[in-house]
């Protein structure tokens, strides 16, 4: 398989499977710093990106923004003062599918080469 940075994503069709626990537990080492979490009841893949302020928080995720736009996949991101907070899922199956993991593999990317 190509690096996950490097797979290029489109919308995650509605009758696209879940990955399974196995699936999860194979690609989650390929994102360093990501943790699986349940919110409700959908997991979503997490991560918390530190800042030495605001504006660099901002800066940060608008450079996720574009990334975003390009692979027709959208995450949840959460600006504080020195961090950001990215969940990526896909809410069409409501759940993980490898369009996440390579947006998470993207995200760490642009945030390593900060």
């Amino acid at each position: 398989m190509s690096e996950l940075s490097d797979l290029q994503c489109q919308a995650t069709p509605s009758d696209a499977p879940l990955l399974s626990s196995e699936q999860i537990a194979e690609l989650l080492p390929q994102i360093p710093g990501w943790s699986v979490e349940t919110h409700g009841q959908t997991p979503q893949l997490e991560k918390t990106f530190s800042f030495k302020n605001y504006i660099e928080a901002m800066a940060f995720a608008n450079l996720i923004t574009p990334i975003a736009e390009a692979n027709d996949h959208h995450p949840a991101v959460l600006v504080q003062y020195g961090s950001v907070r990215v969940n990526w899922w896909s809410h069409s199956i409501g759940g993980l599918h490898l369009n996440d993991f390579a947006l998470a593999a993207k995200t760490n990317k642009v945030y390593s080469n900060l």
